[in-house]
């Protein structure tokens, strides 16, 4: 009986699978539109000290500060400072940002002249192209602001 097994291995069972197998190619085209992106830059102002005398030039120990707003920039009331006592150490810092002016009267496509602003044109599609022959991928440039992708995909798939 021993002699027999490897002969029963060369009878065995027959194997059966699913092969699939699929290929695809594409272009894909694009060309960017014009945009945009702008951050306004706000009001801001912070003053710290000691040591000093402050006056906004009416009122002593005034600290200054934003006002009312108009149009998004608000009313700014600058102090003095002189220091307390002559010869006494003294420290003192203002800081103060105006922000930017928001436009009342603007129409569609315009941007208010804010602080921080990137602003890019729009692509031209003037010599882009893409073809897909038999899976021979041809791909041109075109001009700025354009994209031009080509893909070849092969699967295959054994159960």
């Amino acid at each position: 009986m021993k002699k027999l097994l490897p002969f029963l291995f060369l009878f065995s069972a027959p194997v059966y699978a699913d092969i699939t197998s699929s290929i695809s190619s594409s272009v894909k085209l694009e060309v960017s539109a014009a945009a945009t992106a702008a951050d306004r830059i706000g009001n801001s102002y912070s003053v710290s000290g000691t040591g000093v005398n402050t006056t906004d030039g009416t009122t002593a120990g005034s600290i200054g500060g934003l006002g009312a707003a108009t149009n998004g920039v608000n009313a700014y009331t600058p102090i003095t400072a002189s220091q307390l006592t002559d010869g006494e150490s003294f420290n003192y810092t203002v800081s103060h940002t105006t922000g930017d002016t928001i436009g009342t009267s603007l129409t569609t496509g315009e941007v208010s002249a804010f602080g921080d602003i990137t602003s890019t044109s729009g692509g031209t599609a003037t010599n882009l192209a893409g073809t897909v022959d038999n899976h021979v991928i041809t791909l041109t440039a075109g001009s700025q602001g354009t994209t031009a992708t080509g893909q070849y995909v092969t699967t295959v798939t054994v159960d």
